[in-house]
């Protein structure tokens, strides 16, 4: 055999190793971290380059406020989500059997719902201010003071009360892990409850919290509704201000490229802080430790403590959007709302369907490689989830217009038809970006199904005469079934309540819940936007009552 033709017969042999089930794989890679390579692209060629206006003028103030917000919300969220965990993990109270699971209530009220109801209740016709003009014979709002509700300190709160449960149920994880016998060494040793707490608790369970602390900073950077509706200007209000207002693409991906790096920065610190603080458990028998109880006195004050964060996070926002909810039956026939609901279970339907469906193809695929390169790339493809909707957004519109307007093109001049935009004049932009998004949870989901399935099975399938798809259907599928309808449930949930890339993507005259609720509430009626943001909390429900039975 010639040279030629044993290079011919190793180009063949490869061509054959290569699978559809690894070559889809790669292709599902590709389509998800290409909106995050298109936008450093669109910044680093950018058709009218604003970079250093930006710096002069507001990305300065951008970036000042979206720090403070990080920072200021990341602290409280964690101090009251670990107070709330060591509460329930160490003690016993008054309500205690129901405030361990209420206290995750609020992740089902998006931020953006809870500042409608927080200002509607305290601004100056509210109920709190109308109650104290009554009360004090106050004529107008020169006679008394009363603090900015449509502020920073305001948004801080909100985001805050919406957020803590990120890391109040990963720290009571952590809590409930740890043995007591730490505890009671340092106990013997004259430790208090609050040193216990610093010295022993605290340390043990650092990694979980700061996990937990740098997803709510995270979805700080992406948030949009709260901070537009309490006028605070951030990396994300920017984007929507140049590239709408300004119609300059090129200076929302520049702006996208350091809310970018802002979140790669926060998620190496992360990584780092986790790497250097890792405990192990030496003992071979756990022991958890045992609550004790608080009394009278101090057990209604740490029910009042866990009390505090769920009436403002879950309570109020529910009562006042319901109050206005009810006050007429018309607003939940209005045709508007029922074409917002369609759209919203139809689009997140889809999308969830597809995210999961790609996740377990590629986890699939890049298992029956078997090769170090594309376990390699199996993370990449999870960088949607931290990147904020906004970011991925012009990362998937911009040159998914492109490539719009040449298929169009192309089939008038082939076919003679003219189809217009199918891409971007459709939904399908917003099912691509919401794919994207969440392609990590379907990702996560997938690979710690498959993970748990025996080897054994599909090697014995395989030796019955099962090829891959059939070992999947047959043998994998039924027992990652549980697995995968979580996966669809969470996806589902968050494409109902995401809001910046919808409001972005979305075709003209197409509403979802999400933007009908933030479109009425912006023009000051939330009597209108009340029923959808109701449907939304219920939909948030099911996550929440899904994750609590999860944690059990």
């Amino acid at each position: 055999m010639t040279r030629t033709d044993t290079v011919k017969a190793r180009k063949s042999l490869s061509l054959r190793e290569i699978s559809p089930w690894s070559l889809g794989a790669a292709v599902i890679c590709v389509i998800v971290v290409a909106p995050i390579l298109a936008v450093f692209w669109m910044a680093l060629n950018p058709t009218e380059n604003i970079w250093g206006h930006l710096i002069s003028t507001t990305l300065p103030r951008y970036m000042r406020n979206t720090l403070v917000l990080m920072v200021s919300v990341g602290f409280l969220a964690a101090s009251m989500g670990t107070g709330a965990a060591w509460l329930v993990s160490r003690y016993r109270f008054p309500g205690l059997g129901w405030l361990q699971w209420a206290l995750l209530l609020p992740l089902g009220i998006p931020a953006y719902v809870g500042a409608y109801a927080l200002v509607d209740f305290l601004e100056y016709a509210g109920p709190v201010q109308t109650a104290m003009r009554d009360m004090f014979g106050w004529q107008t709002a020169r006679d008394y003071w009363f603090p900015e509700i449509r502020s920073m300190g305001a948004a801080i709160i909100v985001l805050s009360v919406s957020m803590y449960p990120y890391v109040y149920i990963l720290a009571r994880a952590a809590f409930r892990e740890q043995s007591g016998a730490g505890e009671e060494v340092a106990r013997s040793l004259g430790a208090g409850a609050l040193e216990r707490f610093w010295r022993v608790g605290l340390p043990l369970a650092r990694p979980a919290i700061a996990a937990g602390t740098a997803i709510v900073m995270m979805e700080t950077v992406n948030d949009f509704g709260t901070v537009d509706y309490f006028a605070v200007q951030t990396l994300t209000t920017g984007i929507f201000s140049v590239w709408l207002e300004s119609n300059n693409a090129g200076g929302a991906a520049q702006i996208a490229c350091v809310v970018l790096m802002l979140v790669i920065v926060l998620v190496t610190l992360e990584k780092t802080s986790r790497r250097k603080l890792q405990f192990f458990s030496l003992s071979t028998r756990h022991r958890p430790a045992t609550r004790a109880d608080l009394g009278l006195v101090w057990g209604w004050l740490a029910t009042l403590a866990c009390l505090v964060p769920l009436a403002v996070g879950f309570v109020l926002p529910v009562a006042v959007i319901l109050s206005h909810a009810l006050d007429s039956a018309e607003r939940w026939s209005d045709p508007g709302l029922l074409r917002a609901l369609f759209n919203t279970v139809t689009v997140g339907g889809t999308a969830a369907l597809v995210t999961v469906m790609a996740g377990v193809f590629l986890v699939y695929g890049v298992r029956l490689s078997g090769r170090t390169l594309p376990k390699l790339l199996l993370p990449l493809t999870t960088i949607g989830y931290a990147a904020p909707g906004a970011v991925l957004a012009v990362g998937i519109l911009i040159p998914l217009a492109v490539i719009d307007h040449r298929l169009a093109d192309f089939l008038e001049q082939v076919l003679g038809l003219d189809t217009g935009l199918m891409l971007t004049g459709s939904a399908f932009a917003l099912v691509l970006a919401y794919c994207v998004r969440f392609f990590a949870i379907a990702q996560g989901a997938a690979d710690g199904a498959l993970g748990r399935v025996s080897p054994n099975l599909p090697l014995a399938a395989r030796s019955l005469g099962r090829n891959r798809a059939q070992t999947l259907r047959e043998i994998y599928f039924p027992l990652i079934r549980a697995s995968v309808g979580s996966a669809l449930l969470l996806v589902f949930v968050d494409c109902v309540k995401e809001l910046p890339a919808t409001m972005l993507l979305r075709p003209f005259n197409y509403d979802t819940l999400a933007t009908r609720v933030h479109d009425q509430a912006s023009l000051e009626n939330l009597g209108d936007a009340s029923p959808g943001a109701i449907l939304i909390i219920l939909v948030g429900m099911v996550a929440v009552g899904f994750l609590a039975r999860a944690n059990r």
